[in-house]
């Protein structure tokens, strides 16, 4: 995966932990489709194997094999199938992103991760 270094750049007022906040509410504001796809990303604790619950044209839910903190950075690369888009060929999306949630559920781990930057590309 290829991503410049640019950066979101907030006022010096503002905390970590406000900004990941405001992230998160728009995150949750974008529609959400539900596809259940595998995935192997790198975080800044190191390679990790889920399958996507969600996913937005902000951000992703994973269900993940470990735990992973707020704020992580995370690079990420989704086969999206050729059948959910309608083109003749899936299409990988190569993606990076933050931690912006951490829960468990029905004995799962999931992270919601707000993508920052992303590209397509073709097979």
């Amino acid at each position: 995966m290829v991503f410049d270094d640019t950066t979101e750049k907030t006022g010096p007022q503002e905390s970590e932990e406000s900004q990941v906040k405001v992230r998160y509410q728009d995150m949750q504001s974008a529609v959400r489709f539900p596809l259940k796809l595998p995935v192997s990303f790198q975080a800044t604790n190191g390679q990790h194997e889920g399958e996507t619950r969600n996913i937005s044209a902000n951000g992703v839910l994973f269900q993940i094999d470990s735990d992973m903190p707020l704020g992580s950075a995370v690079e990420f690369t989704i086969a999206m199938p050729a059948e959910v888009l309608g083109s003749p060929a899936d299409v990988m999306v190569n993606c990076r992103g933050r931690v912006v949630r951490c829960f468990e559920e029905e004995d799962r781990r999931w992270v919601g991760v707000v993508i920052d930057e992303y590209g397509f590309e073709r097979r």
